[in-house]
């Protein structure tokens, strides 16, 4: 069994609603329909997957119209899962940055549609997740005990954006960096410790930065004192998808990092096209440096720990 929790889908209304503007700088934005999903899957032996927009998330519509645009979202989810309950799940999109109005789509759709968990993104209005504004939220998340997902966007500087490459190609990476230290630096992570954070394409650079957070009092003596107390432990607590990141160079890094027992797999499907998705079914299923009982943890086991309502759905 092999459960993705990174494949993206561009409901109708979604797709209606970017037209007119660039959603990511750079960056193809495919075609998407729920049977070509299923047919991806099928041929690489996907059981079931966890669906989420990405970016640019829903904050282009503006404050008056995002959190209409996330409510038809979500109910276009609710049904795809109604309609296939034994392969999709998906995560819900908030309105963020209005955290009053993420607070009522989440009970929505969470209490009402049942969606499984909720999918953020690294940063909104050019604050990222450790922001004060966001624990309230986060806060409620993690007494729910509630997934949440985080996909990069385009960083809020667009000059970061530089050489004239997308910034998917290398700038995402660094974006779910930058919203980790800012969670782990802010003190989110050690007053929520309980909060459960699945971060995209293996961390981005975290694994290979890890030890190097650590020095941050002896860079700079005003961090003495100051959280977090454990920079490695807190990060091994969060979970990791290997969505384009199923390859020798990371998951050893990654491994190390957090244990099998906190690694997802994941395809990026269909931003990766479905070649990839076979190229990453194909590292992950080749990487030398788990057990058998480890692989299996990381094909669908760790995700259906925490997703219990995906569980009782496709196990029989």
């Amino acid at each position: 069994m092999l459960v993705d929790v990174h494949h993206h889908a561009i409901p109708p209304v979604y797709r209606d609603a970017l037209r007119g503007i660039d959603p990511i700088p750079g960056v193809d934005y495919p075609t998407w329909e729920p049977d070509r999903s299923l047919e991806v899957m099928d041929r690489n032996g996907i059981t079931a997957a966890l669906l989420s927009i990405t970016a640019p998330g829903v904050s282009f519509a503006g404050p008056a119209d995002a959190p209409k645009l996330a409510r038809q979202v979500n109910e276009y989810f609710a049904e795809l899962v109604s309609t296939h309950p034994t392969r999709f799940g998906a995560f819900a999109v908030l309105p963020l940055p209005d955290v009053a109005a993420a607070k009522d789509e989440l009970s929505y759709a969470v209490d009402q549609l049942g969606l499984d968990g909720v999918n953020v993104l690294t940063s909104y209005g050019g604050e990222y997740l450790g922001a004060p504004e966001f624990e309230p939220l986060f806060a409620e998340i993690a007494d729910r005990g509630i997934v949440v997902h985080v996909h990069p966007a385009a960083p809020p500087a667009r000059d970061l954006a530089t050489f004239g490459l997308p910034p998917s190609l290398y700038e995402f990476t660094f974006e779910t960096t930058r919203t980790a230290v800012s969670l782990l630096f802010s003190g989110v992570l050690d007053r929520l410790p309980d909060l459960r954070l699945i971060l995209s394409h293996a961390g981005g650079t975290l694994p290979f930065l890890a030890k190097r957070l650590t020095y941050g009092p002896t860079i700079g003596s005003y961090l003495r004192g100051k959280p977090p107390v454990d920079v490695l432990a807190s990060l091994g607590r969060l979970h990791y998808d290997i969505a384009m990141s199923a390859t020798p160079h990371a998951l050893p890094a990654l491994t190390e990092l957090a244990g099998a027992d906190h690694v997802l797999f994941g395809s990026d499907y269909p931003f990766m096209p479905d070649w990839h998705t076979a190229e990453n079914v194909d590292g992950f299923a080749g990487h030398p440096g788990w057990t058998d009982e480890q692989r299996s943890r990381v094909a669908s086991g760790n995700a259906l720990d925490l997703f219990p309502a995906l569980r009782a759905r496709i196990v029989t």
